[in-house]
């Protein structure tokens, strides 16, 4: 699945690129929420959903980091 994910062309870089974006998103997503519903709870969820995708995102860096070095030995 990795590999596929490289032939797209989608690189490392992209994936760290889009985990700190994630947690840009998040904190904007909490405090745009928090001022429109003023419900704080509501926002809460909102911050920490967007937040969860950070991880994901860098662990699909690591893995295509692994992809590119493993390739280029070849």
């Amino acid at each position: 699945m990795i590999s596929t994910i490289q032939n797209l062309g989608i690189r490392s870089e992209h994936a760290y690129a889009a985990g700190f974006a994630s947690i840009g998103l998040s904190v904007l997503s909490w405090a745009i929420d928090i001022n429109v519903s003023h419900d704080k709870a509501q926002a809460d969820r909102w911050g920490l959903y967007v937040g969860q995708w950070a991880p994901t995102f860098f662990a699909l860096g690591v893995a295509l980091k692994l992809e590119e070095t493993t390739s280029s030995k070849k």
